[in-house]
């Protein structure tokens, strides 16, 4: 798909594809880690048809800019780029989606910019207080996590290249695709890895996330700040949920209801975590049925 590089007021540049007529309503879509806009690529051309679509490869990811430093990943700059997106291209107002790490950007964005961001749709990717209480509160999704400290690791990314990167295609990304990922599929991620600065700078999204993930077994004092007061999501949001998602456990779906008063769950029994791609069908269905009856008198 054609990208366009777009300066941004932050002081990056981003590649985002575009598609669809400008006067249609604005979609924004988020994608995670370790992607791309190519997360999107059953979505877009199906949005498109009705809507202005708006994919950006973000911060760090593929031929985006790669500012150094871990701070420059901290989850506020992210948020402050989506709306510097959204304003480089004269838009007031966006439908936002958002998958994995894009799905926890698009969570802060509907909190913070209630006024820009007018709906909401999620797909396997954790409400920021629900994902820090299931890790105190739930050992299962604990154990699951703590792929995250070693993601965390300084030394993880340094000389991945070449084979470091298959070892790592085939480890730590492929194992939890359901149906599993070659070919022609596989050669844009190793092609996007492999651009200078890119492993360091996906991980960094990671390092530089604030979030605890205590050890599985470790003895730990749950904050009391947990089972304080938190923003809800004041927008229509949907959640689409692959099931069969090995990193992040149906917990983080049952313990939405408090924080998103205006929801609407879609499960889907035989999904895994990329489900954008993995059931593009069901994924498409999900978000028509939802995006049509939130225009409906």
């Amino acid at each position: 798909m054609e990208l366009q590089r777009i300066a941004l007021s932050t002081g990056v540049e981003l590649d985002v594809a575009i598609a669809g007529g400008r006067a249609n309503p604005p979609v924004i879509l988020l994608h995670g880690f370790p992607e791309s806009h190519h997360t999107w690529r059953h979505q877009i051309p199906e949005l498109a048809r009705d809507h202005y679509v708006i994919a950006p490869d973000q911060r760090g990811y593929a031929r985006s800019a790669k500012p150094e430093g871990v701070d420059n990943y901290s989850a506020d700059k992210i948020i402050a780029d989506l709306i510097a997106l959204a304003d480089a291209l004269e838009v007031k107002q966006f439908t936002l989606v958002g998958h994995d790490w894009g799905g926890a950007i698009a969570w802060g964005a509907a909190i913070l910019h209630p006024l820009r961001v007018t709906r909401l749709v999620i797909l396997n990717a954790p409400h920021p207080r629900v994902f820090q209480k299931s890790l105190y509160d739930d050992r299962e999704q604990r154990k699951a996590s703590q792929y995250v400290n070693f993601f965390r690791s300084t030394t993880i990314d340094q000389g991945m290249t070449g084979t470091a990167l298959e070892h790592f295609f085939a480890s730590d990304f492929a194992q939890h695709v359901v149906g599993g990922i070659a070919g022609e599929e596989k050669a844009i991620y190793m092609d996007q890895w492999g651009q200078p600065g890119a492993m360091t700078a996906m991980l960094n999204w990671y390092r530089a996330s604030g979030f605890d993930v205590p050890k599985p077994d470790e003895e730990v004092t749950r904050p009391a700040t947990l089972d304080g007061p938190f923003p809800p999501v004041t927008q229509p949001t949907l959640v689409i949920w692959g099931m069969q998602d090995k990193a992040l456990l149906p917990v983080q779906v049952d313990g939405l209801p408090p924080y998103v008063p205006n929801l609407t769950v879609v499960k889907i029994a035989n999904g895994g975590h990329f489900i954008p791609w993995e059931k593009p069908e069901a994924v498409n269905a999900a978000l028509r049925d939802w995006l049509s009856a939130q225009v409906r008198p």
